[in-house]
């Protein structure tokens, strides 16, 4: 079931024109629109990769279904979208949400930490898998993340940590450029989906260290691409449906390239992995 935005909290960077709200439920979300100026696409892109990522187990945001009202647009005249020197009303209904890990007035999130403090990221290993993630759905756009210091079983409960210990972890965010955002396209580009942090990939010594997230993704369950697809409401989708289906069903064949597509990335013009060992 949706959940109705209460309050704008503030506007986010990027070409979304995502919105942070509060919302009924007590948490606070990222939200992204249905008619926002990349395309209504985008949303289910967003919506199959938090499916996916949760169930190979790669740290992402809850989200949810954010219900916007005519209430809501009333009391929050500066929730708009900005095109040129014209302003977009919101529509009313079910938008994208992104959960906020926490209160932003007192949860402070980073985009960048120096390399002192991001060799201390508890799931950084997580950058790795998130790797085969991307070439897999063809992320067009550079691999986006946020961080924030917290108790770390509440967050990465297989971690094992004292149950107070607290730590910085990452959560990988803002998919909405998977298929290559409103394209609905899966590109082999060698550099795609890579972060901007070569030491996120320092330790990489081989295919291996793509474990377990890359069987999971060769093996990935049809049933879980069906659950995502069902769930994902029909506005979003309205007049894409075969469109939908048959990039979904190229997906599906493109599980066992993943492999041939991470040794792409290697022996591109950038190698983002110097340690590999070579045969």
């Amino acid at each position: 079931m949706p959940v109705d935005a209460r309050r704008l909290i503030r506007k986010m960077r990027g070409g979304a024109q995502a919105h942070l709200v509060e919302a009924a439920d007590g948490h606070f979300y990222v939200v992204k629109f249905l008619n926002n100026p990349q395309h209504r696409r985008i949303l289910a892109n967003e919506w199959i990769a938090a499916t996916f990522l949760n169930y190979l187990g790669i740290s992402t945001p809850a989200v949810a279904m954010i219900r916007v009202s005519g209430t809501f647009i009333q009391e929050n005249p500066e929730a708009y979208i900005q095109l040129g020197s014209h302003r977009r009303t919101l529509e009313e209904g079910w938008h994208f949400g992104s959960r906020f890990p926490g209160d932003p007035a007192r949860n402070v999130v980073y985009d960048f930490l120096p390399d002192s403090l991001m060799e201390k990221v508890e799931n950084l290993n997580e950058f790795r898998g998130v790797l085969a993630f991307d070439k897999w759905m063809g992320n067009a756009d550079s691999r986006q993340a946020v961080f924030f210091r917290a108790r770390i079983k509440d967050w990465l409960p297989a971690v094992s940590a004292h149950p107070l210990r607290l730590g910085f972890v990452a959560q990988m965010v803002d998919n909405g450029y998977v298929f290559e955002g409103p394209h609905w396209r899966l590109s082999d580009s060698p550099l795609q989906g890579l972060y901007f942090r070569p030491l996120v990939y320092r330790d990489v010594r081989g295919l291996e260290d793509f474990q377990p997230w890359l069987d999971r993704i060769v093996n990935f369950p049809e049933e879980v691409v069906d659950q995502a697809m069902k769930q994902i409401p029909p506005v979003w989708t309205e007049g894409d449906e075969d469109a939908l289906a048959a990039l979904l069903e190229r997906l599906l064949v493109r599980r066992k390239r993943v492999p041939d597509l991470i040794e792409a990335c290697r022996e591109s013009r950038v190698n983002p992995f110097p340690n590999w060992r070579r045969s």
